[in-house]
């Protein structure tokens, strides 16, 4: 009868169940209550229990369970699994998933009559009041199955507050009454099976392991459906104190009470007595698989890709109003990242940065790349691996500090593009012709907020053999200093800061402002390989910017989908203008300093940048399909390149087309390795030279 009452299918039986606890409160939830956890069952009882009937009757009816905490996986362009990520390692699954044997031996264990009472088993109750009245401590405990998984609930809405955690697991009298008033609720609206499946995939079983998915794997390698009897009765054990019956640290313990767990399913008919001694008699056979989680688990280096990905899902309002909503959806995890990260171009540039700059050099080697016209960053990384060691770091030198990132880099030349980009837009012709002498004075010029700088210090070429009078090819080919200081004067220092900005470039790396200072047009800011890439994705895309995007689709636990941050891609500056900087930068690529980098069967465009001192060597630019940024620098201490050694080599002198140029030009030529050659836009540009 007691079973019937609390069966799904009988509604007010719970109610009627309610009533009697209510009317019999006072005696029958008083001795439950102190079954179950350590309080006098003599004395002082009647003012006790009729508070616990008290507060028993003005607990609401209500229980919801939150979303179980589990693991979330990254994936990339083709599917392959990029890194598991999560706070709890945890798997949900259904109940027709775990083998019958394990929910029989979790039974047999825990609850041997949980099939024929409700939510609480008064003739538990009265055992456990007769064996701990002789014990007179408390040998024995009375909560079922259904209270146990309403304490699992608690502990698992407290997450990582170990102070809340402490709390949900405390035994006193308040909390039992919530237990037994929620374990109630429960066998009034879900099935006994439903239950069961759900204390399966709440409880922890030791190991970082959540959930009978997660323990299956971790202990033994198999999957919760393939448990075997004599792993099916371990893994039941160890829910009464996973630490003490640890088969990893403590197997001898585990084996003992593995087999306590074997005789309990024969004494109740689960298993014949020879099953059990045939189980007893099998050693038990551990094949761990230890936990590996977090972005550090990534090969290929994109171990930065990850954490990138970690970041957007911390940042971006897409995935919830607040901080606070945006934490605890990565922290329930359950989600499936799809990202647009290419192993193919992955590999190539890894390949890339490692062979050019060894992980043990002071000077590392970063680069990101992005498919012009969608915003898409198909690889990112650098010569230093991922993680914590020694020649590593988790600092994601391809991204600003918002998104955990570093402090940028200067980028010398490869800036020029966009000072030529704003003169264009501002009506001024590739055929303007300045002296550019080898030295010269800054000329004046002011910026948006009115700011003059007179004429002032010296701005100077790289070789004193390198004098105009030059047009804006040529000056742009032999990366003229003196040429794009007049440039930058007679666009307005104004107006190059607006096109900057409109290709992305709002701040510094570090989150300063950008320094509106004469010196911009030499790179003086310090930006990052991502924000660059995409500058020359840009220029690729005909003057239409998109801004970088790295996730293609992100799935809930529950199959529905959060929408991904999108490429916002429009018009920065005109076709034309777009097309003209394109051709200027093959003429770099074919006759100037990025001779180095160019591509043999392919159009290829782009620009060096050495900074002073060469303490920073980059190069940027693009084919019709990828456009990308490789830096090289002495991440440690910058300090000047030449006389180092950096991919096994000793650095004469350092320049970006012959340091950074061939980390971009292998990149490139791996990550379209067998695709279709396309063509780059160009226009016709006037006569040029002096």
């Amino acid at each position: 009868m007691f079973r019937r009452m609390h069966s799904p299918r009988s509604g007010p039986a719970g109610s009627l169940f309610t009533r009697i606890l209510r009317f019999l409160g006072v005696s029958v939830l008083a001795g439950a209550l102190a079954a179950g956890i350590a309080l006098p069952v003599a004395g002082g009882l009647g003012v006790g229990a009729k508070s616990a009937a008290e507060s028993f009757n003005g607990l609401p009816d209500a229980f919801k369970a939150p979303p179980l905490s589990q693991a979330s996986q990254i994936y990339d362009a083709d599917g392959g699994l990029i890194a598991t990520v999560y706070d709890r390692d945890r798997t949900v699954i259904s109940g027709d998933h775990i083998a019958p044997v394990m929910r029989t031996a979790l039974i047999d264990i825990e609850d041997n009559r949980f099939y024929q009472h409700g939510a609480a088993d008064l003739q538990g109750v009265l055992r456990a009041l007769n064996k701990n009245a002789a014990t007179g401590g408390v040998a024995q405990g009375a909560s079922t199955l259904t209270q146990q998984y309403v304490k699992n609930v608690f502990v698992e809405q407290a997450g990582s507050d170990q102070k809340a955690v402490l709390e949900a697991q405390r035994q006193t009298l308040g909390r039992k009454i919530q237990e037994l008033r929620y374990a109630i609720e429960l066998e009034r609206t879900l099935s006994k099976d439903q239950i069961l499946t759900n204390y399966l995939n709440i409880t922890f079983f030791g190991e970082q392991a959540y959930g009978i998915e997660a323990a299956a794997t971790r202990y033994f390698s198999v999957s919760a459906k393939d448990l075997s009897l004599p792993q099916a009765a371990l893994l039941a054990g160890l829910v009464q104190s996973p630490s003490m019956y640890d088969p990893v640290t403590h197997p001898q313990a585990a084996k003992q009470r593995r087999d306590t767990v074997l005789n309990q399913m024969a004494k109740y008919g689960s298993i014949s007595a020879a099953q059990a001694q045939q189980a007893i008699s099998t050693p038990v056979r551990l094949k761990v698989s230890a936990p590996r989680q977090g972005c550090i688990t990534a090969h290929l280096g994109e171990g930065f890709f990850c954490d990138y990905v970690h970041r957007i899902v911390l940042s971006d309002p897409a995935f919830g109003r607040t901080a606070a909503e945006r934490r605890a959806l990565w922290s329930r995890g359950g989600l499936q990242i799809r990202t647009t990260l290419s192993p193919k171009a992955q590999k190539a540039l890894q390949d890339s940065v490692t062979s050019h700059a060894y992980t043990t050099d002071d000077a590392a080697a970063v680069m990101s790349l992005v498919q012009p016209g969608t915003g898409k960053i198909v690889a990112m990384g650098q010569s230093r691996d991922y993680g914590l060691g020694a020649h590593q770091t988790e600092i994601n030198l391809n991204v600003g500090t918002r998104m955990g990132g570093g402090l940028g880099f200067p980028t010398g030349s490869t800036f020029k593009p966009i000072v030529a980009a704003a003169a264009l837009e501002k009506g001024m012709s590739p055929d303007q012709k300045y002296p550019a002498p080898y030295s010269m004075p800054w000329p004046a010029m002011s910026d948006c907020a009115g700011n003059t700088y007179p004429e002032n210090g010296e701005v100077h070429n790289d070789s004193p053999s390198l004098t105009g009078p030059f047009g804006m090819p040529d000056a742009m080919a032999q990366s003229v200093n003196t040429y794009f200081a007049q440039l930058e004067a007679d666009t307005g220092l104004c107006d190059v800061a607006k096109m900057a900005n409109a290709l992305g470039i709002t701040a510094q790396a570090g989150g300063t402002k950008l320094q509106v200072v004469p010196s911009l047009t030499l790179g003086s800011n310090d930006l990052t390989p991502l924000e660059m890439a995409n500058v020359y994705a840009t220029f690729a895309n005909h003057g239409t910017y998109c801004t970088p995007v790295a996730l293609t689709s992100v799935t809930k636990p529950d199959g529905g989908s959060v929408p991904v941050p999108g490429a916002d891609c429009h018009p920065v500056m005109s076709a034309e203008t777009a097309d003209t900087i394109t051709t200027m930068l093959l003429g770099v690529v074919q006759d100037g300093t990025g001779k180095p980098a160019g591509l043999t069967d392919r159009d290829s465009a782009g620009k060096t940048g050495t900074t002073d001192e060469s303490k920073q060597v980059w190069f940027a630019g693009y084919t019709p399909e990828l456009a990308g940024a490789a830096v090289v620098s002495d991440t440690r201490a910058p300090r000047d390149l030449d006389g180092q050694s950096i991919g096994g080599e000793t650095v004469g002198q350092a320049f970006g087309g012959t340091l950074a140029g061939p980390v971009w030009r292998d990149s490139i030529e791996g990550a379209l390795e067998g695709q279709p050659a396309g063509t780059l836009t160009t226009t016709t540009l006037p006569g040029s030279g002096g």
